[in-house]
């Protein structure tokens, strides 16, 4: 008999099903051991020569001080948390980045320590509760960027303003001890990006700030008064989040001269007044939130022409009218909020109630429609829907539920039946008795 090419694949089909996990299996022991970062040996210091360049003698000590290993260059193979750079200089190689994260409660960052690692241009203390001693003068003028992250129980504003030749500095978690940025700022003149959040710093904006800046971060903090011409002023500025603060009055105009920014954060601070026109003036705004404020008026219509918008949060102000975006507009955003503004509605007539923007459609007179006092019956539910929105879909949902909901029951229709059958009997028995006689 001639097997058919049905029977075959049949065959075939089978013979791979058994043999594949066999497959897997077989190739599974062939792969080679993933080695780990800790176990293996770097190409750089296995083909390292005894005569290139070790680092300094006196940086190994300080290293070893704040029990950073050293059996291997610490140039070549850093450790896991605590990372290093160096230079290329000779005879000696020296630090020029160190980041020490996650440190022992007993590690203490001695002056002598400070003072051998001068050579450093960027510092990271990220989670470590240590006591850090003054900087020697060399390292105050050598750092560049200074990170402390969740670090120190307190850092005074003297000691940062002595650090005249940052370009980076971020302060985050730690509680500052200072009366205003400006006591900070005030000889920073080659600072480009800064964060001081959550650090409980007190006081007001500075009038006069340096404008090299291109970020800025002092959210969570204690801040008050109003937003200054310096800030508006900063032409090169990216990125300004100054929420969680309490600042107030209104946001100025002035705004939309900060024609590089990309993302601004006000809220929860105490703004009042409308959101600026002038918003509208910056061309590549990708991030706006203004939530938790004070703001009035209805939103201005030119929010739907910015092009590059991507995220905008108006919600718990005192926003009013009518919301002024289409559907295409907002399906080009990733995020919309708006509720928290009891004033304002959409109209259902352009926008559909799926996209739950959590707050009322308009009426006629573009006010907010109140929802129902209680929801005695579905059906009436389904009325106040079907009035303001406008989806083809929802309408013969609700068109359904009337229809359930106002035919006849089926207990009130037997009970019915049962009397017409009692009448009809004892009217012909009557006619019948009537027929006897």
């Amino acid at each position: 008999m001639k097997p058919t090419p049905l029977l075959v694949s049949f065959l075939l089909t089978t013979i791979l099903l058994f043999l594949f996990p066999t497959i897997t299996i077989s190739l599974s022991p062939s792969l080679p051991p993933t080695p780990s970062p800790s176990s293996s040996p770097s190409p750089s210091s296995s083909s390292q020569s005894p005569s290139s360049a070790t680092l300094d003698p006196k940086q190994i000590k300080a290293l070893q001080s704040l029990h950073i290993p050293t059996s291997k260059d610490p140039c070549s193979q850093p450790s896991l948390h605590n990372a290093t750079l160096c230079d290329s200089s000779k005879p000696f190689r020296h630090l020029i980045s160190l980041r020490l994260s996650n440190c022992s409660n007993y590690l203490s960052l001695s002056f002598t320590a400070l003072k051998s690692l001068s050579t450093l241009h960027t510092l990271q203390l990220i989670n470590c509760p240590i006591t850090l001693a003054h900087f020697p003068p060399q390292l105050t003028a050598s750092l560049h960027s200074f990170t402390c992250i969740n670090t120190l129980h307190k850092i005074s504003a003297v000691f940062l303003s002595h650090l005249t030749n940052l370009t980076d500095l971020t302060v985050s978690n730690v509680q500052l001890k200072a009366s205003a940025p400006y006591v900070i700022l005030s000889h920073m003149t080659k600072l480009k990006t800064l964060t001081i959040s959550r650090a409980n710093l007190t006081g007001y904006l500075p009038r006069h700030i340096h404008s090299n800046l291109t970020y800025i971060d002092f959210s969570n903090n204690k801040l008050k008064g109003t937003i200054p011409p310096s800030i508006t002023m900063l032409d090169s500025l990216e990125i300004l989040n100054l929420s969680s603060n309490g600042l107030k009055g209104d946001i100025p105009s002035s705004i939309g001269d900060l024609i590089s920014l990309k993302n601004i954060s006000l809220a929860f601070n105490s703004f009042s007044g409308s959101v600026p026109d002038s918003i509208s003036a910056i061309p590549g705004l990708a991030h706006l939130d203004l939530s938790s404020n004070q703001l009035n008026g209805s939103i201005p219509k030119f929010i739907s022409e910015m092009k590059n918008l991507k995220y905008l949060n108006l919600a718990n102000n005192n926003l009013r009218g009518v919301v002024p975006f289409n559907s295409s507009f907002i399906k080009r955003l990733e995020v919309l909020k708006v509720s928290g503004n009891s004033n304002l509605c959409y109209n259902h007539s352009v926008l559909s109630s799926k996209l739950k923007l959590e707050i009322a459609p308009c009426d006629k007179f573009g006010m907010p429609v109140s929802p129902p006092p209680s929801k005695r019956s579905s059906s009436a539910d389904d009325s106040s829907d079907s009035d303001y929105n406008g989806s083809d879909d929802y309408d013969d949902g609700s068109s359904h539920k009337k229809e359930h909901h106002h035919g006849p029951n089926k207990v009130v229709l037997g009970v019915a039946i049962a009397l017409s059958s009692i009448v009809f009997l004892i009217v012909f028995l009557i006619l019948c008795s009537k027929c006897c006689r």
